[in-house]
């Protein structure tokens, strides 16, 4: 899939500070396992040529067929991660890949809830704890954590996979648009 690729070169050529119209639009790679780039309209090659060892040091390191899980972690102690929403989450993801072996996660872990909406309900002692999104990679290692759960701080929180829902989601029960099928009133067809 091209964002598999794309995606990862794209935060890494943002991570360097390349300008905004240096990225890559689309990426594929073929059966011999050779990866192609279509860059941004605006990007030239010599533009992109100078930042060449980063584009192909993030290509080469994305695995074939790779695929990404989205999973949602309950009670994550707010006390430890509600002070900076960014530096802290990061703070999270660093622990959850030092204490959980063979977890990478590729994208930044956000909350769940509206940031400023969980700050306020936790300064009125409303709530101590909320849940969290993060990607994984490796469906196996997915599928893994959510039998097991994932530690962090010595601690074992579950974890749930994430179904996002929306007016374009499809119900695989029903059949029916704007639900899944956890939420689904009907009965399976």
């Amino acid at each position: 899939m091209d964002q598999e690729i794309a995606s990862p070169i794209n935060r890494a050529l943002f991570h360097q500070k390349a300008p905004a119209h240096i990225r890559i639009m689309k990426a594929k790679r073929n059966a011999n396992g050779t990866i192609t780039a279509i860059t941004h309209p605006n990007t030239t090659a010599e533009m992109a040529l100078q930042y060449c060892d980063i584009i192909i040091t993030t290509a080469s390191a994305v695995e074939a067929n790779e695929s990404w899980e989205r999973l949602k972690i309950h009670t994550v102690p707010l006390v430890w991660y509600m002070r900076k929403v960014t530096e802290d989450l990061q703070k999270m993801r660093d622990q959850f890949e030092g204490e959980n072996e063979g977890i990478v996660i590729p994208a930044q872990v956000r909350w769940l809830a509206n940031p400023h909406t969980i700050g306020e309900r936790r300064q009125n002692g409303e709530i101590a704890a909320s849940s969290a999104v993060f990607v994984i990679k490796r469906s196996r290692v997915a599928l893994s954590l959510v039998k097991t759960g994932i530690k962090e701080v010595g601690v074992w929180y579950r974890v749930e996979t994430y179904m996002n829902e929306g007016p374009d989601s499809r119900c695989e029960l029903c059949c029916g648009w704007g639900h899944i099928k956890n939420k689904c009133g009907s009965k399976p067809k």
